[in-house]
């Protein structure tokens, strides 16, 4: 019986690169190597101490041009894209993440952020830390689509991104830096957009983020969004979720509790 002939390991991620190809799966480098399921593991285990490659996720592997060798990975916006139409799952990046696109994060997340429809370990390759949150409502959330040098990258718009930050603040640095990124995101936000972003999230996060908008100067972004809530929000939610008591100020007009100090970090 005739077996075509082994290929060298380094020979077909060389070919990948060549024709614009940055990722692989496991199954499509066996089917190229003309091996076992064994010498294929051994082959990208050799390939990944010699840091041609890395795996952010079983059976993904990703080529590492030399520039980013450095940091054992490449920068997660990517090989996000590729890795999440591989394990079919729709996506956006958020939070701290996706403000950056926006001109805001003044200070480099240390971690990229990923918001699913459930749940998901978070990601370590190298230097390159990713984790993710998960939205119910994924789908009804306002996105935007950005370039990069590996395709382009699907992130929450700049209004949707507002609500979560607010929504998420925990996962954001607190509420101070969250009122400065707001502040920063403030002057490019468009209000008819953002009473339609509204309808994407719960109710609290539309007048926590409505109330942390003007305290920061934009009263005139949240006009329609106030005249909006008033027939939605019925109820007072606590500006801080996490703290109790009863000494806060009412925020009439948005029906909050503001039960903090905020101060924006600039």
């Amino acid at each position: 019986m005739y077996e075509l002939p082994r290929v060298r390991a380094h020979d077909i991620i060389v070919d990948y690169a060549a024709y614009g190809k940055h990722h692989f799966t496991f199954s499509e480098f066996r089917e190229n190597l003309n091996g076992t399921a064994a010498a294929a593991r051994q082959a990208l285990s050799r390939l990944a101490k010699k840091g041609e490659i890395a795996s952010p996720s079983r059976g993904f592997y990703v080529i590492l041009p030399p520039e980013f060798r450095h940091i054992g990975c490449l920068p997660a916006d990517e090989f996000i894209p590729a890795l999440m139409e591989y394990r079919n799952m729709p996506y956006y990046v958020g939070l701290l993440s996706a403000a950056q696109y926006f001109g805001a994060a003044h200070q480099r997340p240390q971690e990229f952020q990923v918001v699913l429809a459930k749940n998901r370990n978070e990601i370590v390759c190298g230097n390159v830390k990713v984790v993710f949150l998960a939205r119910k409502d994924l789908h009804a959330v306002p996105t935007v689509r950005f370039n990069n040098p590996r395709g382009s990258i699907v992130v929450s718009s700049i209004e949707a991104t507002v609500f979560d930050l607010v929504g998420y603040m925990h996962r954001a640095g607190g509420v101070d830096r969250v009122a400065g990124l707001l502040s920063e995101l403030a002057d490019d936000l468009d209000p008819v957009r953002l009473v339609e972003a509204s309808r994407s999230v719960p109710i609290r996060w539309a007048q926590r983020s409505g109330y942390l908008l003007e305290s920061i100067g934009a009263e005139q972004k949240v006009t329609l969004l106030k005249r909006n809530l008033r027939g939605r929000a019925r109820n007072f939610t606590r500006l801080i979720p996490s703290i109790s008591g009863n000494r806060a100020r009412r925020a009439n007009d948005w029906r909050v509790l503001v039960n903090v100090d905020v101060e924006p970090e600039i």
